[in-house]
């Protein structure tokens, strides 16, 4: 199966003489950015945005199962399919219902309830109508207008069917997920990001879909008391009520001093490509699980107080024992397994002992080792696949192996190959 494209973002090519792509070069985006949507943040706060919205014919809602997203088909799995609102209502119920006040639904609070589990609706944004080009919707096609914004509302949504639901719930979530798949022919991919080939758009749609719903999943305590909290602002931030059925709960500073802490997470991870003192070879490794012959770059977690350059330097020498110098910044990538944000650099070794590798530090490297740019780029070429997918034809038994196109550490290793780091940006 080839990989999915690349995303190609409009607003960059119209930005190709600017001073900044003169100076440095185009900017380039990753697998599971590029999203065709405006998520219009400040309106996640306002429930009647969201209801309208949420209530409009054009409505689009992304069902996840266990977090797999629904796709066209079995055979058609690289794009998204959508149900519509009269799809969702017998599970949601109606706007009104599922889009309240923050201050209803504090003051309203049942823990009985939440307890049962939440069924999470998440605003992903609008494809909003492009006025530039003079996109018009086709006859007949109704377009959902707030204030100046026109466009398709877009929005996610949990249907796994759960036990904590009751009875009910979960046969209403069974019974859609059952119509999705056998009225209409769609099909749930599994969660995994292995073998996933959504198309670009769709796939930072996903990203963001999953990201959020996951977060919800994951924290439905409060990190500060330890008290169930509840969803607002369309999933995108959890509270902790002061009241239980009107009746008052235990204290928490997230209320008062400290403000609300529970917003989504993202985690800053570094990942980088580090070329020779000589520029000549790049530094690789790999971990024992993975498929023989099969290398990437060095990643690690961003700690707290430290720049993105020292952890560059810190996680390179801790697992490989290669010593640093300078680090620049290349690009990065949303990665929603669970909830990193991948930023890609590229570095270069001091020379003499600051190329020697020792794997004695940290343990998380079975092997790393200096690969000659020539051997990289027949990899890119005739190696490069995703964990699990069997190398493509042209691949020569005990060559080396890297991460497709759609993993940024490919795109780090093709960037330096191709001399991104000498040319000239001017």
């Amino acid at each position: 199966m080839p990989p999915p494209a690349l995303p190609t973002l409009s607003y960059l090519s119209q930005e190709s003489n600017s001073a900044l792509t003169r100076k440095f070069g185009p900017e380039t985006a990753n697998y599971f950015s590029g999203s065709p949507l405006n998520r219009l943040s400040w309106l996640r706060s306002d429930h009647l945005f969201l209801r309208a919205a949420f209530s409009h014919a054009s409505a689009r809602f992304l069902l996840m199962n266990n977090l797999g997203p629904m796709v066209e088909s079995k055979q058609n799995d690289a794009r998204l399919a959508f149900a519509g609102p009269e799809d969702v209502k017998g599970l949601l119920g109606s706007g009104e219902e599922v889009f309240r006040s923050e201050e209803e639904v504090v003051g309203g609070y049942d823990s009985e309830a939440a307890g049962k589990g939440e069924r999470m609706v998440v605003f992903l944004g609008v494809d909003l109508v492009d006025e530039k080009k003079k996109q018009q919707p086709q006859e007949g096609e109704d377009v959902f207008v707030w204030k100046e914004f026109r466009g398709a509302p877009y929005f996610a949504v949990d249907v796994t069917p759960r036990e904590g639901d009751g009875d009910e719930g979960k046969a209403k979530a069974e019974e859609l997920i059952k119509k999705m798949e056998e009225e209409k022919g769609h099909a749930f991919l599994s969660a995994s990001p292995r073998g996933m080939a959504l198309e670009a758009g769709h796939a930072a749609m996903y990203g963001q879909a999953r990201a959020v719903v996951d977060w919800n999943a994951r924290n439905p305590f409060c990190a500060q008391c330890g008290q169930r909290t509840i969803s607002v602002h369309a999933g995108t931030k959890r509270v902790c009520p002061p009241t239980d059925k009107g009746k008052d709960r235990a204290p928490c500073a997230t209320r008062g001093t400290v403000s609300n802490l529970s917003f989504p997470r993202t985690d800053p991870t570094v990942i980088m490509a580090i070329i020779s003192a000589d520029g000549t070879k790049v530094l690789m490794g790999r971990n024992r699980r993975w498929p023989q012959y099969w290398y990437s770059t060095l990643a690690g977690f961003q700690e707290p107080g430290e720049s993105i350059e020292e952890a560059v330097r810190r996680e390179v020498w801790e697992e490989s024992g290669v010593t640093v110098g300078r680090v620049v910044l290349h690009s990065s990538q949303p990665w929603p397994f669970p909830a990193s944000l991948m930023i890609g650099a590229i570095g270069q070794a001091l020379p003499g002992d600051g190329e020697k590798i020792f794997l004695g530090h940290d343990a998380e490297l079975e092997d790393a080792k200096w690969f000659p740019f020539e051997e990289v780029k027949e990899a890119l070429l005739n190696g490069a696949s995703a964990l699990g997918e069997a190398a493509p034809a042209g691949y020569v038994e005990g060559a080396l192996r890297l991460p497709p196109q759609t993993a940024i550490a490919n795109r780090l290793v093709k960037a330096v190959v191709e001399g991104w780091w000498t040319m000239s940006k001017i």
